[in-house]
């Protein structure tokens, strides 16, 4: 199972159609991935100190389900490693009955922020942080 984290829907996150906003989907998938981290052993912060930090380059995002004010949502975050630059992360949006409200791909790379390009070990480099992969597994 993956990890997760649960958010309460807050009212000035709704559209006027009582909805939640479709940018703030995007936000929680973020706090998913800032926490996670978090819980595999790297804090957000220590990266811009030591000049390399995670960026996006891209993320998508497909609405299965509407969200309303009042509800809590489980936003799980998955990363999944391959032989190159970059790396994903996935992320559910769950109600609480485990109905799916969104799926959310991010594609993300580790940069160097002095050279300001990828770095070509985005795992390794996240383990000299103490990151531990098997946290964030599927």
């Amino acid at each position: 199972m993956s990890w997760k984290i649960r958010i309460p829907v807050r009212s000035y996150e709704l559209d006027t159609l009582g909805h939640l906003n479709h940018a703030v989907y995007h936000q929680y998938g973020e706090v998913a991935r800032v926490e996670g981290f978090a819980a595999a052993g790297c804090q957000w912060g220590d990266f811009v100190t030591r000049s390399v930090a995670p960026v996006l380059l891209s993320s998508t995002i497909n609405f299965r389900r509407e969200v309303r004010g009042g509800e809590q949502v489980d936003v799980t975050c998955v990363v999944k490693f391959g032989a190159g630059k970059t790396f994903n992360t996935d992320s559910v949006i769950l109600k609480l009955d485990g109905t799916v409200a969104a799926e959310i791909t991010c594609l993300l790379g580790m940069m160097d922020l002095k050279e300001r390009k990828l770095v070509q070990d985005p795992l390794g480099t996240l383990k000299e942080f103490g990151f531990d992969p098997t946290a964030l597994a599927a």
